[in-house]
């Protein structure tokens, strides 16, 4: 239950903030978006209609089509998270104002677009429209789920620019960038990680110091050299980047002719490193 009224809070805010970056940030400065909500944005420059009104209408004629792509409850998140923005995005018509400096708008028009996707995409749910598209053209033409969003964001965009002319229309592929780089932040969290492979003649040592100074759990992995044959244990652990040098270190001080590896990693769910204090890390 607390997970849900996590999430659902997490869906207000985000659809909230959402519709505050369309219509303070966007449609006062005559930008764009990509996907639905950009479509949304041009009928609302060529015919006034409410963007409010017409997200809702494109998003849930969508998802009468897409709805089976989904799980039951990112289908749930999804239609709520539609109602919300739609009657977000109804209700701050008017909100924003002109500024002078487009680049400015550009930006904060991504940053607080990004922020809002981001929380409901974080809490489970979808944007909806573009989504689904995504699905469609995944199921009957073969192409990757993100390029085919790529590809809706960018002809959603081309197709504005003879809305708002070329010149806003590369700010507004401004806007998306940043709106993207910020859901990624948002969806991996604030802390980079990276999973670092350490092999070594003394790697009990090593392993014994990596658990008891930095309070990470480690992987012993059992191998042997492609070369030699000889067999040996190699050891695999996951930090945040401030741990990285203190680990350096610790190798080096342990085995200076250790070999490490080091790769940033994507995401980390279930227990052992998520929500878990540092001093509590899973342990093996």
């Amino acid at each position: 239950m607390y997970h849900h009224v996590r999430d659902i809070i997490l869906i207000i805010i985000g659809s909230f903030i959402f519709a505050c970056g369309v219509n303070y940030f966007v449609i006062p400065n005559q930008l764009s978006e990509g996907g639905i909500i950009g479509i949304t944005i041009v009928t609302y420059y060529l015919f006034g209609w409410s963007p409010g009104v017409v997200n809702f209408v494109l998003n849930a004629t969508l998802l009468l089509f897409g709805y089976r792509f989904f799980t039951k409850r990112t289908t749930i998140y999804t239609i709520l998270s539609i109602v919300l923005s739609s009657v977000f995005l109804h209700i701050t018509v008017g909100w924003g104002e002109l500024l002078e400096d487009k680049l400015l708008a550009a930006l904060f028009a991504g940053l607080a677009v990004g922020i809002g996707l981001g929380l409901i995409f974080r809490a489970g749910g979808t944007s909806g429209g573009t989504t689904i598209l995504a699905r469609l053209f995944n199921r009957f033409f073969g192409w990757t789920v993100g390029n085919a969003m790529l590809f809706i964001d960018i002809a959603v965009i081309a197709m504005s620019a003879f809305i708002i002319g070329r010149e806003r229309a590369m700010y507004t592929l401004i806007s998306v960038y940043v709106g993207a780089k910020v859901i990624d932040a948002l969806l991996e969290g604030a802390e980079e990680r990276s999973a670092v492979m350490i092999m070594s003649e003394k790697h009990d040592d090593i392993r014994k110091s990596i658990t008891d100074k930095l309070s990470r759990g480690v992987t012993v992995l059992e191998a042997h050299g492609g070369y030699t044959g000889a067999e040996k244990d190699v050891l695999y652990v996951v930090i945040n980047k401030r741990e990285i040098v203190q680990l350096k270190k610790l190798i080096e001080s342990i085995d200076e002719n250790s070999y490490v590896t080091l790769h940033k990693v994507q995401e980390i769910f279930g227990k052992g490193y998520k929500g878990t204090h540092p001093g509590k890390a899973l342990k093996w």
